[in-house]
């Protein structure tokens, strides 16, 4: 195998030779045997215990691999939701499927819209990244210099719009984005001491649209712990 490898049954079985049926087990039967070896043995308790360069180098391709799935989510979100979303005659200017918006403004533009999307699985709790993301999203679009109308796509409403109309504290919201809290502070001053409060005042610049019934797979997969 090398580092070139994509084939991910591949992949997964040379892992799975290693970890067996359980990793912890599998760590802790190694601890073991490794305890009281030296430099002369090393080599054959790597061969006995199958500590061999492909297993590393499996686990390093799949720690790339899933370091991209967020993108790939994205991407494949937005793509998947087009269909649903378009209108007769409405015509696509770009997409921005990559992390970040890769210098456009939003992750989708037409002649009728902007928008951007989060495919967030809520687990309860405070979340507080997550909601700055929100947040962010929904005060980019909410500020946006167009008169084309202006949507938030997410998975599932219930819980953005439950943290929306919450009482967190803007200066909570904004602590992290230096730029944005700036910006928000020329144009409202200390106006608006929460979310709640914001959120009254400008909701209906954006439409926040649930994109759950088009992606019945995301559905499926159950949030991580």
């Amino acid at each position: 195998m090398t580092a070139t490898t994509t084939d991910l049954g591949r992949i997964a079985a040379t892992l799975q030779q290693f970890t067996g049926t359980d990793l912890t087990t599998t760590l802790a039967r190694l601890e073991g045997a490794v305890k009281g070896r030296t430099v002369i043995d090393c080599g054959d308790f790597l061969e006995q215990h199958q500590v061999g360069g492909d297993a590393l180098v499996a686990a390093g391709v799949m720690k790339l691999l899933f370091g991209q799935i967020n993108v790939i989510v994205h991407a494949l979100g937005i793509l998947r939701c087009l269909p649903h979303i378009l209108e007769p005659g409405e015509t696509v200017e770009y997409v921005s499927l990559g992390a970040g918006n890769t210098g456009r403004a939003f992750d989708l533009e037409t002649d009728r819209r902007v928008a951007e999307f989060k495919f967030i699985r809520w687990q309860g709790g405070a979340e507080t990244i997550r909601q700055n993301s929100i947040f962010k999203d929904l005060y980019l679009l909410a500020t946006a210099d167009t008169d084309k109308r202006k949507y938030l796509y997410v998975l599932g409403t219930e819980t953005p719009l439950k943290f929306l109309r919450g009482g967190r504290a803007m200066d909570s919201v904004l602590s992290k984005n230096v730029g944005m809290k700036a910006d928000f502070a020329a144009r409202f001053g200390d106006q608006y001491r929460t979310v709640r409060d914001y959120y009254r005042d400008h909701h209906d610049k954006v439409i926040i649209a649930d994109v759950l019934p088009w992606l019945p797979e995301l559905v499926e997969v159950p949030p991580r712990k």
